[in-house]
């Protein structure tokens, strides 16, 4: 069966998801199945949405947060920035460039599923929220604007952002399942439909998956406060949080203990559990993804918030948002794999 389905995947990959003959001519068609083009789009957009996150950073630490002054415009006049506006309008106009980059790669994920949408509806509607949150990200970025940075808008500008990389995460970790069991190399697949789950779990690993992502989401939005607190506000004159910066800065620490401790936890759990490899790498992967962030961390604040150390801050919080999603996917996902394409399933679909 693992045999037919193969064989049924490839042969739909090869007339449907490229080009085909037809009568001399070559006609393109959206594909009836997952597609190692459907996993590499994904992983696209995971990038991507990671990208815009240090990008987005870029512009508050070089204070070009109102190198382009309105919005949707870049002047009043003009869409586009003016050479009068020096590097601070190229940086902000350029920010503002690569949503349309990530855009047009969440549009093309929506598209290359469009045809699944009855046979994977979960994979079809993640790729649609991800797609959604790209005009709720620009009408944030325009609010920002108006409000001359505030702090708190900065921050659910930021938050969207990391909404659209855990959409991206949950999309990746399925579309990879289904080309695995269509490969054949799913661990212990039979070709039946296979759980993205595909080892152990237990009641406390899974509760701990749990505390982890809630934590994570928790960590992040302080993270949003003590950032509206600091020196990099994206402009000299942006408002700024009336906080204590280290009254805050330790706020924000505390439940990074509780993130690591329940991490370090549910890695020994992995390890003890008959687990599957990914949920060990998953595991792992968080471990590593907290040492270097709380590295970064500590480094940057006993520093003096340097430019350089912030930058990979926020590169560290696209991947927290990553390492917490996988793990917490890995430990309580229901998914489970759809059949893979052959001529009477299609026909219905």
């Amino acid at each position: 069966m693992a045999l037919a389905q193969k064989t049924s995947s490839s042969t739909s990959s090869s007339t449907d998801a490229g080009t085909s003959p037809d009568g001399g001519r070559f006609r393109f068609r959206l594909p009836r199945d997952i597609t190692r083009t459907t996993y590499w789009l994904a992983v696209i957009s995971l990038i991507t949405e990671i990208g815009i996150i240090v990008t987005g950073g870029a512009v508050r630490l070089t204070e070009s947060g109102l190198g382009c002054p309105t919005w949707p415009k870049c002047t009043p006049e003009s869409l586009t920035n003016t050479p009068e506006m020096g590097i601070h309008g190229y940086i902000e106009f350029g920010n503002r460039t690569l949503t349309f980059v990530v855009g047009v790669a969440a549009l093309a994920v929506v598209l290359w599923v469009w045809r699944l949408r009855k046979s994977h509806p979960s994979i079809f509607w993640i790729s649609v929220g991800m797609l959604a949150c790209i005009p709720a990200q620009a009408f944030v970025g325009g609010i920002t604007v108006w409000t001359g940075l505030n702090p708190w808008v900065v921050a659910v500008h930021f938050l969207v952002s990391s909404v659209m990389v855990c959409f991206a995460t949950l999309l990746v970790n399925r579309v990879a399942v289904e080309r695995r069991v269509r490969e054949g190399t799913y661990d212990g697949g039979d070709g039946n439909p296979q759980p993205l789950v595909d080892g152990q779990t237990s009641r406390l690993s899974r509760a701990l998956a749990w505390v982890i992502f809630v934590t994570g989401w928790v960590v992040l939005y302080l993270g949003t406060i003590v950032t509206g607190t600091g020196p990099h506000g994206g402009d000299a004159d942006a408002p700024r949080h009336d906080f204590d910066a280290l009254l805050v800065t330790r706020l924000h620490a505390a439940p990074v203990y509780l993130l690591t401790a329940a991490a370090v936890v549910l890695l020994v759990l992995v390890l003890r559990q008959r687990s599957s490899r990914l949920q060990r790498v998953s595991a792992w992967m968080l471990i590593a993804v907290i040492a270097f962030q709380a590295v970064i961390g500590y480094a940057q604040h006993f520093n003096g918030l340097p430019i350089g150390l912030v930058m990979l801050h926020m590169l560290g919080t696209g991947l927290v948002v990553w390492g917490i999603t996988t793990a917490w996917d890995r430990q309580v996902s229901g998914y489970h794999t759809r059949p893979a394409w052959h001529g009477d399933y299609a026909e219905k679909i």
